[in-house]
């Protein structure tokens, strides 16, 4: 039950007929709607149509109900978010939520629907097969193939591993499947045909997270080609030449095919008619609601006269909702007439605690029971502690007051927007947000993650890759195979090299390969020659002598004398719950490294390297809270103006409700302006000081500085980087990058340089839905209108400088209403700086631009990208435009164009089609980022070394790296040594067990890479979790391989093999006593001292669990 839930029994039903049966509007603060919503349907027991004019508004309504009556009391039922008509289809997501609502409404559930303007007007689909679903739970029979075909039916893909909504993977006993209107994807295991466990699972790392009992899988699309649709499609299309139908006819869904579901279905119908006829519509602020209907209806109306699009998709507001017998028109403002709802708000007192108190105070004293929201347990207890203090008692209970309870107060854990006072039920809910001033950051549920030493990317090989093994060098990948020898099944990966050379790889020695990222042509080797060895040891000494500059300039680091801070006072925990979003694990990873640096009595120099839109700023305001907590002075320094704004107003908001003055130091400021800034800054009443190379200048000084935090430190010039170094010495320094510098060089030089790195995206980013296909203006022009339709902004990569004007003045005539502006790197920097700062603005809501804007800005409502020659771009370049939009709640677009007059390149086309494959949140898009992240390795250790990762590949490179770290640090090295294992034993992954290639060799790279008992238990925990349980034999003795290979490595042993009927281990030395404990062990064994071999003669060696029995030998010899 929702710990708020019993609240909603204090609304008397006097005031809830009163509310259906009002003529006029109804006055009734915002805050307080959530609550009379859900007790609305508590009350009528049956569903409600609430109408808000904006989806985000649709999405904070439903979530505050949920404080109330949990995360099945109300539903959000999104409008589609293309045009209809567009080449492209609604998203899975978006028709995944509305089917759902739609299923549960069919099932008679009672809850809350919240929809927008556009959602009400959007005309609906009748129910059919759509609405089938599939129902998941503990102790339920499912026939796995059963269960296969009819999601297939459903519109979910089958895939062999789920990374995005509307997917399903069978793999053994286990059932993954990610239903578009759930949080996380779930995974049924199974025993036989019995569910036996049902849980939650993370994309990112595809492990297990929390049980779950139930789940009701709905379908994902809203045109299924099931046999009636195919039947009824084939016949309209003898007189329709929509080539669409023709497909469908098939069984074929094109893009964009919703837009038939008028013809296919017979017509469609208002969303209300899908409810009884006792429920009511509520309608909220009902001007603003009819002003946004009004202008969907225009903009369709408008699309429709363009495009041609001739059917019926959506209908006026009065049409759409005439049929509800019952409306509510619920505004913040009283009419003549109108009636009222009494309640207050907090809005005076918001983000004043000692005034919430005061009045929480006298109102218990006047009977009222007060009831503290907090979002967390953990906010809850601090939250009591410090009512506590201010002299208000309050216990924390497990949820609000029933109706007949005393008065008094309580804190309860309830995720809710605002609080209200009700002085009619004597009753005051206050939220976190009216303590804090700001809405509480858990707006979703934490989870704690663990850290997971990947040694490197994923191998994602196919067959004619490129890869690179440590000891034999360059060669090219043509597949696994496998192979039975006197009886032994093994798989071995195999590399060609040059002159019609193959290796054959052991699986268990996969940890060997990888994929070769580091240059275009690289010379294949041959098997045998010098060249490779050559090749490494010229890699060796460069990496050698950074390493030695690195490990120096730490060093010198450690003995300067730096501020240590405390712990976290109470305001820093107040920042940090006001955050608005939920924090990424590896967010939260680096926020607690930069504290603790910050504690220890050395300058900190650390490096956050993060995507845009990771989170990097929030952790910097978080050490910049810190800093000034006690009494310190911080300077933010950005490459550009525009950044400076943007990071000006971030750090402006977050510190809103404390005592804390930030300000700026920008060429937008006057002389005397900056004057004042500078004297401040002496005399220690400015705490945050934000703006360009400025802040480096002589003259500037800053009274008590004790944190600079740097953004984007390579694109200031060699003067300002001098100038840092010398300050890094006595202050500490957080530098941010967006460009991606890969986890394993972060491990190579853990020790050396303190890095963090934030690679999770935010968990509500959505992929960005991607458009490849031919230059076509009526496309653009639809996708323009779309977005700003929903009050979103566009950017416009044209590729020339010299005829960007006529491109803006052409976008201009397609679409009137934009206001356009014009940015590219020749402009003169004034006026490209104010033409970006219009934009952030929305001044103007289209910037027609070069790919300046590929690194850097963060607007979250442009959500629309339009590429005009996307043949022209590299992949990486393409991936950082796209990173540019999909930053808010909203679905964002790509559209990528090519020419259709001319032929493309065979790599453009590679890469397009690369791009339009892989839009998931680096799903399989890791590979393509590799040359982002050889930049970035170029940024931190110098960029001559992009020759040096050429030679040798970049994740040899990188090991080379560390083991030079290592040696620099007094460690000693040793290069790991080819070990052959070759025993009697079935050892490998079968193909039912795990079937897609890929993440075989994925599985057997983890396996080969355990060096401790610690890491092959891990390992084998999440092969379990992913594959299912029990583990097939062969796949054991890969784990007893490993635990051997471990045991080998640490004691310099490189065979363990079958030879000529004797079982030789080598090199061994056994010192006396092993000597004589061997011929008690085995009469039979010799051990030769001169070549340092052991041999044990096959018949005293055992049939079975030959490797555990060799494992169990060497522990007690060595």
């Amino acid at each position: 039950m929702a710990t708020l839930a019993p609240l909603l029994d204090l609304l008397p039903e006097e005031r809830v007929r009163a509310l259906l049966a009002a003529r006029a509007s109804v006055t009734v603060p915002e805050p307080a709607r959530p609550f009379l919503l859900a007790a609305l349907v508590r009350h009528l027991g049956a569903p409600v149509l609430v109408v808000a004019a904006r989806s985000e508004e649709a999405e904070h309504l439903a979530r505050d109900i949920h404080a109330f009556s949990g995360r099945d009391g109300a539903e959000v039922f999104p409008g589609w978010e293309v045009l209809p008509g567009e080449p492209l289809s609604p998203s899975v997501e978006t028709m995944g939520r509305r089917l759902h609502v739609l299923a549960r409404l069919r099932k008679g559930h009672s809850f809350v629907v919240v929809t927008t303007a556009q959602g009400v007007t959007q005309l609906v689909a009748p129910p059919d097969g759509a609405l089938e679903s599939v129902t998941l739970g503990v102790g339920r029979e499912v026939r796995l193939e059963e269960a296969a075909e009819r999601l297939i039916d459903m519109g979910y893909e089958r895939n062999y591993m789920v990374e995005r909504r509307g997917e399903f993977a069978i793999r053994g006993g286990l059932l993954d499947v990610f239903a578009p209107a759930e949080e996380r994807p779930v995974r049924a295991e199974l025993w036989g045909d019995e569910v036996t466990s049902l849980r939650q699972f993370a994309l990112a790392s595809q492990r297990s997270l929390e049980d779950v009992t139930g789940v009701d899988i709905t379908s994902c699309r809203e045109l299924l080609p099931n046999e009636v649709t195919m039947a009824r499609a084939a016949e309209l299309a003898t007189s329709n030449d929509d080539p669409a139908l023709a497909q469908l006819a098939e069984g074929i869904l094109v893009p964009g095919a919703e837009r038939l579901l008028p013809a296919i279905t017979g017509g469609l119908v208002p969303l209300a008619s899908f409810f009884p006829e006792r429920s009511p519509v509520v309608v909220l602020e009902p001007k603003r609601v009819r002003d946004r209907a009004e202008e969907v209806m225009e903009q369709v109306a408008e699309w429709a006269g363009m495009s041609g699009a001739r059917d019926h998709h959506y209908g006026s507001l009065d049409d759409t909702i005439g049929a509800a017998r019952t409306r509510v028109l619920i505004s913040s403002f009283t009419d003549p007439g109108s009636e009222t709802l009494p309640a207050e708000t907090w809005t005076d007192a918001a983000g004043h605690p000692e005034r919430v108190v005061e009045r929480l105070k006298a109102l218990i004293q006047d009977g009222y029971r007060a009831v503290v929201a907090a979002s967390l347990p953990d906010t809850a207890t601090r939250i009591a502690k410090n009512l506590g203090s201010a002299g208000l008692g309050v216990p924390i209970a497990d949820a609000a007051p029933s109706a007949d309870a005393d008065p008094g107060g309580s804190v309860v854990v309830a995720e809710l927007g605002r609080g209200f006072v009700l002085p009619w039920a004597r009753l005051a809910l206050v939220a976190e947000s009216d303590l804090t001033g700001r809405r509480s950051g858990a707006a979703r549920r934490r989870i704690e993650s663990r850290r997971r030493r990947q040694v490197t990317g994923p191998l994602d090989l196919a067959d004619g890759d490129l890869v690179v093994h440590e000891l034999h060098g360059i060669g090219r990948y043509t597949g696994m195979i496998e192979r039975e020898l006197l009886g032994v099944h093994r798989e071995y990966l195999v590399i060609e090299y040059a002159r019609g050379d193959r290796l054959y790889v052991p699986s268990d020695q996969v940890d060997l390969v990888s994929k070769y990222i580091g240059g275009d042509a690289p010379r294949m080797h041959r098997l045998g020659s010098s060249e490779w060895s050559k090749a490494k040891s010229r890699v060796r000494r460069k990496t050698r002598e950074i390493a030695a500059e690195l490990v120096d300039l730490y060093a010198k680091r450690l003995h300067a004398k730096g501020h240590s801070y405390g712990p976290d006072t109470p305001w820093q925990r107040e920042l940090e719950d006001a955050f608005p979003y939920e924090e990424t694990p590896d967010q939260l990873r680096a926020v607690d490294e930069v504290k603790d640096d910050m504690e220890r009595p050395i300058p900190m120099d650390r490096l956050v390297c993060g995507d845009v839109g990771y989170g990097k700023t929030e952790i910097a305001v978080r050490a910049a809270f810190k800093a000034v907590a006690e009494g310190k002075q911080v300077a933010v320094l950005v490459p550009t103006t525009i950044l400076a704004q943007q990071h000006h107003a971030t750090f402006v908001e977050r510190f809103r409700s404390f005592p804390v003055r930030v300000d700026m130091l920008s060429r937008f400021l006057s002389a005397a302006e900056s004057k004042k800034v500078v004297q401040d800054l002496k005399d220690k009443r400015v705490d945050v000081v934000i703006g360009t190379h400025k802040l480096l200048q002589p003259g500037i000084n800053l009274g008590d500085l004790g944190l600079i935090i740097v953004d984007e430190e390579q694109r200031f010039g060699v003067e300002q980087k001098e100038k840092l170094k010398r300050l890094r010495a006595s202050v500490d320094v957080l530098t941010l990058t967006a460009t991606p510098i890969p986890r394993t060089l972060e491990m190579a030089m853990s020790g050396i340089r303190d890095m963090s790195i934030v690679d999770t995206p935010p968990e509500d980013r959505h992929p960005v839905m991607t458009y490849v296909g031919e230059y076509d203006e009526t496309t653009i022009s639809s996708a323009i209108r779309r977005e700003l339709l929903r009050d979103g902004q566009v950017f416009y990569v044209h590729h020339r400088v010299d005829t960007i004007e006529v491109a803006a003045r052409r976008i201009q005539e397609l679409v009137p209403d934009a206001r356009i502006g014009i940015a590219h790197g020749q402009m003169e920097e004034s006026r490209l700086e104010q033409t970006m700062i219009d934009f952030g603005d929305a001044k103007t809501n289209l910037l027609v631009c070069t790919t300046i804007i590929e690194s850097g800005l963060d607007i979250p409502t442009v959500n629309t990208l339009i590429v005009g020659r996307a043949d022209l771009l590299g992949l990486s370049q393409m991936y950082q435009l796209r990173g540019r939009v999909g930053r808010a709640h909203e679905r964002a677009y790509a559209y990528l164009f090519f020419p259709p007059e001319r032929s493309l390149t065979e790599g453009a086309h590679e890469r397009l089609k690369t791009i339009a494959e892989h839009t998931g949140l680096g799903s399989g898009f890791r590979i393509a980022l590799r040359d982002l992240e050889i930049r970035g390795a170029g940024n931190l250790l110098g960029a001559e070394q992009h020759g040096h990762i050429a030679e040798v590949g970049f994740d040899l490179y990188v090991k080379l790296m560390a083991a030079a770290v290592d040696e620099a640090k007094g460690q000693p090295w040793q290069e790991d040594a080819e070990m052959r294992i070759d025993l009697p034993l079935n050892a490998f992954i079968p193909k039912t067990y795990v079937a897609d290639e890929n993440l075989r060799l994925e599985a057997y790279r983890r396996i080969a890479s355990a060096r401790t008992d610690e890491d092959i238990a891990e390992v084998k925990d999440e092969l379990t979790d992913r594959y299912g349980e029990p583990v097939p034999p062969p796949v054991d003795a890969l784990f007893e391989v490993a635990a051997l290979r471990s045991l080998m490595a640490a004691t310099g042993i490189t065979e363990a093999a079958t030879v000529a009927k004797n079982l030789r281990i080598r090199p061994i030395e056994l010192e006396d006593s092993r000597q004589v404990r061997l011929q008690r062990l085995l009469p039979g064994a010799e051990w030769r001292p001169q070549t340092q071999t052991l041999l044990i003669p096959e018949r005293i060696v055992p049939k079975t669990g030959v490797v555990a029995w060799t494992t169990n030998l060497l522990k007690q010899l060595v």
